[in-house]
């Protein structure tokens, strides 16, 4: 597709992991990303927002779970304020003219020729050797120190008693009287945006809009993920 260079992106769900062979009859453990089509919603410009970037939706969703505001984003829909508008001679904003989208996110860079409407698929990275993943991570839940930072816990013996998982003295002494900010502690772990950068796209297959990217990627089966060319190099 013409728009590898200029759209280094592409939403996608994350399918599982496998493993394929390299040349050298090496194997390789792959995650398997169903990226695309994707449809491109509205394209920002400096001169109108600010900054550059291209809005992606991925995975059609039924109209009747769709809110009015999430159908006129990408339809035209008739109403007495666009007829108002209309009639005072402002310019309506261009429409996609496609379903309303499950997933939508916004990639930073130039869109060069794309124009509202258009379609990218996983051809967009064809000769990318690198990318970005940006996925949530599993959710975990409230967590101990040892399944959130990796303690490796206290002893089993020379009178540690009923605290092995325990994280230990967190204070400071008199001085200063307090905690300090960022300590490891148990807590909320998981849930949150979480990047694997600079991860080697193994394989493009246009034909069943699948990627395999070399390695883990965050989240759980079916999550949805952001693949992008990295900047990393």
């Amino acid at each position: 597709m013409a728009a590898a260079e200029r759209v280094p992106g592409i939403l996608g769900r994350k399918i599982g992991m496998t493993q394929v062979y390299d040349e050298q009859g090496n194997v390789v453990p792959v995650t398997v990303v169903q990226a695309g089509p994707c449809d491109v919603l509205q394209v920002r410009t400096t001169d109108r927002d600010g900054y550059e970037a291209v809005q992606l939706g991925y995975l059609d969703k039924p109209r009747r779970l769709a809110a009015r505001s999430e159908r006129g984003h990408v339809a035209k829909l008739e109403s007495k304020r666009a007829k108002s508008r209309a009639a005072a001679g402002v310019e309506a904003i261009a429409k996609a003219g496609c379903e309303p989208k499950r997933f939508i996110r916004e990639i930073r860079g130039g869109a060069g020729d794309l124009q509202v409407g258009s379609k990218i698929d996983v051809s967009a990275l064809e000769g990318v050797a690198r990318v970005d993943v940006v996925g949530t991570s599993k959710g975990r839940g409230f967590s101990g120190a040892m399944k959130r930072h990796n303690f490796h816990g206290q002893r089993a013996t020379h009178g540690v008693k009923k605290c092995h998982r325990a994280l230990g003295g967190t204070g400071a002494s008199a001085f200063p009287s307090r905690l300090f900010k960022g300590k490891k502690m148990p807590g909320q772990y998981g849930a949150a945006r979480c990047t694997m950068r600079n991860q080697k796209l193994v394989k493009v297959d246009a034909e069943q809009n699948l990627l395999l990217i070399r390695g883990a990627v965050p989240g759980p089966n079916g999550g949805y993920v952001v693949v992008q060319q990295t900047n990393k190099m």
